[in-house]
Formats: structure tokens, C-alpha cells, sequence
């Protein structure tokens, strides 16, 4: 697709610092997501909302200097911004200890939210930001305004005990793509009574039961498995060195979402969003700055493509 800049990427949810053993790092899933956007080309817009207090300034901050669009993060002067701990294991893949009552956590549907929903190309959104009531509405307000053509990529991403089944079920009622790891989708098979213990079942019965267009499962270092109403791709892990996993799979959300707009089919799809996750795993952090190895990467697939 030409002009692809201009196609609006929204995050939409959770926006917070994740604390590493080496530091502090900005995160939250639909931010990655949205960054990993613009790294790809595209236009990567955050909707979320920070406290008034220096970490929700720094944000902010950090935000606008990697020209992520900070217009519709909302400021909240009752509640502070968000932040998780992050404990890392041998093979870097993180644990989460996140805070609640942050400010994303009260996200108001606002009519600029609903302007920017409207004229959004795709949005990503995840469970997470549903954990309090007054966001979970806010989120699906949001999503009724999105337009017809408009790509609306659910990541499942359960954290800690914040989950239900009917968030789930309304939120894969929404989706065109979801996305999820393996651990996530057998937690699924149970949750929503699938009765499958294979990976490719689980996506097929979601894929049919929820009426989307895709389903993703990833694996890590094993790579993804893409299923859709016509096809079945197993798609091998790439071989990178590992930082860190945090953010990794944003990365490959963010990819699909391009691909998509390229009309490449499912095998390649999967390769391209493997190899963008596998160089988000390769370093440390949500968010690190791989714009030159994206574009490079962009083009060597264009190239064998065309």
C-alpha cells in the first residue's frame, strides 16, 4: 500500500514504566505496539492517560522525542501514572508485577478518543486496560466508533489475576486479528471451554467461534503459528541473541499490522513478524530504537516480493 505513513495506528489502553533490574523503561503493550508502528512507517498514535506527576511528564516526554503522537494520552491529577516491576529469568523472559488504580485504569471515552477511533486505520487493544470497570467501558465505547475498514487487533496479554471470561468473549467479539502466546491460548482453552489441548485447535476454534480473520499464537524462540479460515501456517522461531522478551511480542502485533496493509501471504507474514520480534528480543526494553534494521528488513521482503 503506497502512503502507508499516513495510516493511523492506535494503541489503545495501558500505558506505564516498566521497571527492570537495570532501570526504568517506558511500556505497556498497546504503547509498543503503537512505537513499533512507527519504526514500520506507519502514523503511531497512544491513547491512554498518565498522572500529573513526573513519571506521567517523562512519559510524555519520551513519548513526543520518538514522534509518538501524545495528543489523546489523557492527564489525570487524582491518580498516579502506572508502573510495573520486572524480574527477568535465565533465558530473559519477564514476570510482572503491576500496580493498580493508575491513572490508565480511569481512560475516559472522550469525543476527541471517539475522533480519533473514527479515522484510525487499526487499533490494538488488550485485556489489561479492562481490569477496572470504568476503562473496560471506556475501551469498548472507543471500539464501537471504529470504522469499517478499520483493523481492530486484539492482544490478549493476561497479566496476574486480571481477566474474565466475559471480557475475553466481548473482546474477541471485537476483533479482526487476535493475537496471543501459548501459554495464553491453553489458559483460553480452559477458560472458554474450547475442550482442545493442541495449539492449531485452539486457533481454529476461535477462529469459528468468534467469527475473526486471523489468529496468532506465538511461541518464543519456536516461533508462530498463523490460522486462518483457509489456511495453516507453522512458522519456525529465527535465531537471534536475547536481551530481553519484554516487548517482543508488540513487535510482531505491530508487524502483522503492516504486513497485513501489504497483502502478503500467511507464510510471509509470519517470517516478517518473527524476525521484527526476534530483533525487539535481541535488546533490552519495550521500546528500543531498531528503525534502521525495520526499514532494512522492509525492504528485503518488498524486494522478494514484488
Amino acid at each position: 500500500m503506497s502512503h502507508l505513513q499516513a495510516q493511523v495506528v492506535v494503541g489503545l489502553g495501558e500505558v506505564l514504566w516498566d521497571c527492570l533490574p537495570d532501570g526504568r523503561l517506558p511500556g505497556g503493550a498497546p504503547a509498543n505496539v503503537a512505537y513499533h508502528a512507527i519504526q514500520l512507517g506507519c502514523l503511531g498514535v497512544i491513547c491512554s492517560r498518565v498522572g500529573t506527576d513526573v513519571l506521567g511528564d517523562e512519559y510524555l516526554e519520551f513519548a513526543a522525542s520518538q514522534n509518538l503522537k501524545t495528543d489523546w494520552i489523557q492527564r489525570d491529577a487524582q491518580h498516579c501514572s502506572g508502573r510495573a516491576e520486572v524480574q527477568l529469568d535465565a533465558q530473559g523472559q519477564p514476570a510482572f508485577v503491576i500496580h493498580d488504580n493508575v491513572a490508565w485504569d480511569h481512560l475516559q471515552a472522550t469525543p476527541d478518543a471517539r475522533a480519533l477511533i473514527r479515522r484510525a486505520a487499526a487499533v490494538c487493544f488488550g485485556t489489561l486496560a479492562q481490569r477496572a470497570e470504568t476503562a473496560r467501558t471506556a475501551i469498548h465505547d472507543l471500539l464501537a466508533e471504529a470504522g469499517s475498514d478499520c483493523l481492530v487487533v486484539y492482544d490478549v496479554n493476561l497479566r496476574q489475576e486480571w481477566y474474565q471470561r466475559a471480557w475475553i468473549e466481548a473482546s474477541l467479539a471485537r476483533a479482526d486479528v487476535v493475537k496471543l502466546n501459548h501459554e495464553e491460548a491453553l489458559v483460553l482453552s480452559r477458560l472458554l471451554e474450547l475442550e482442545e489441548d493442541r495449539l492449531p485447535d485452539i486457533a481454529t476454534a476461535v477462529l469459528q467461534r468468534y467469527e475473526m480473520a486471523l489468529v496468532c499464537i506465538t511461541r518464543g524462540a519456536q516461533g508462530s503459528l498463523l490460522v486462518t479460515h483457509q489456511a495453516c501456517v507453522d512458522q519456525p522461531g529465527t535465531s537471534a541473541e536475547t536481551g530481553d522478551s519484554v516487548g517482543a511480542g508488540d513487535a510482531f502485533t505491530a508487524a502483522l499490522i503492516y504486513s497485513h496493509w501489504q497483502d502478503w501471504d500467511l507464510s510471509h507474514r509470519g517470517q516478517f513478524a518473527n524476525q521484527i520480534a526476534g530483533l525487539v528480543a535481541s535488546r533490552s526494553g519495550a521500546m528500543p530504537d531498531l528503525a534502521a534494521e525495520f526499514f532494512e528488513l522492509r525492504r528485503q521482503f518488498g524486494d522478494h516480493l514484488r
